[in-house]
């Protein structure tokens, strides 16, 4: 990596956080970077180019351009400040440090950065997790009620299958593995998502307890032989509702399914897509303009199938 960086950054209410990182990664061709300030529940959107000549007026034109579509459309409150900055590439790692704090779910898990000292307590289990150019932290508001669903429903006496759909850092996953469910599954179409995935999973031991992929959820079999007890997926609400049948496929009568990362204005269309596949909602969360949830499998589906 070459000493220094452009950075190209926005800064947006965490609600409006996912068309702006969408649009970067539109412009860019590469994910953005987020990082959320757990205080004031801004987000800072960036892109990092390793020459200011990437930097182009074309790419300018059309970041700009983008962002007031997404204000016109009511995507965003109001058109943000652009900034770019050239970075030293040790400045970029330590600025981190300030957006990154440890994270502790229930007495249970314990998410922290490698600089921090915090240890966990009796019986805690610990993720450590680094950002990197391309991917936040985990600290999202939605974040932390998947992880605490995870430790909710971890296993006791009988083992736990836990499959998490778009995996992004791996932190879920992590946290499974690390919490006794066996297997666990984590799947991502983004290929660098799945390569850092792939590097805190091993940073954190538990390779050969997570059986990580790249896959696509709109290429899945429709029907799945394969069942988990636990399914988190954190993804757009669209793709929640058309996909409902391959998700709703995957996870055991009786299961559980952890949606997140839904705008609140879309939760009811999610909810009743999957009310109408035998799921019962059983926890949720509304923070800001974030709804996330947690259903009960009641009854078998009519996706689910004897078919891999």
């Amino acid at each position: 990596m070459r000493e220094r960086l452009t950075q190209v950054s926005v800064r947006v209410p965490v609600e409006e956080e996912d068309p702006v990182a969408d649009l970067f990664a539109e412009v860019f061709r590469q994910p953005a970077a987020l990082a959320t300030d757990a205080d004031t529940l801004v987000t800072e959107v960036s892109a990092y180019c390793e020459s200011a000549a990437s930097w182009t007026p074309a790419r300018a034109a059309r970041l700009g351009a983008g962002l007031e579509r997404l204000r016109r459309a009511g995507r965003l409150s109001r058109q943000p400040r652009v900034r770019v900055r050239t970075i030293r590439t040790r400045d970029w790692a330590n600025s981190w440090k300030r957006h990154f704090k440890p994270l502790d779910i229930a007495g249970r898990l314990l998410v922290r950065p490698s600089w921090s000292r915090r240890r966990p307590g009796p019986g805690q289990v610990e993720v450590v997790l680094d950002p990197g150019l391309s991917f936040g932290t985990g600290q999202h508001p939605t974040t932390a009620f998947c992880l605490e669903q995870v430790v909710r429903h971890r296993p006791g006496r009988e083992p736990r299958a836990l499959l998490d759909v778009g995996t992004g850092s791996g932190i879920l996953a992590i946290a499974a593995a690390k919490l006794g469910y066996a297997p666990v599954e984590a799947f991502d179409f983004d290929p660098t998502a799945v390569r850092a995935a792939a590097e805190n999973v091993a940073r954190n031991g538990v390779a050969d307890r997570v059986r990580l992929r790249r896959r696509d959820l709109t290429r899945l079999p429709r029907t799945s032989r394969e069942q988990f007890d636990v399914v988190c997926a954190n993804l757009l609400a669209d793709l929640l509702v058309r996909e409902r049948g391959r998700l709703a496929a995957r996870v055991k009568p009786g299961g559980i399914l952890v949606l997140a990362g839904i705008l609140a204005r879309e939760f009811p269309a999610v909810r009743a897509a999957y009310e109408e596949l035998g799921f019962k909602k059983l926890a949720g969360r509304h923070i800001n303009e974030w709804e996330s949830a947690a259903f009960r499998l009641l009854t078998t589906t009519p996706t689910t199938g004897n078919h891999v």
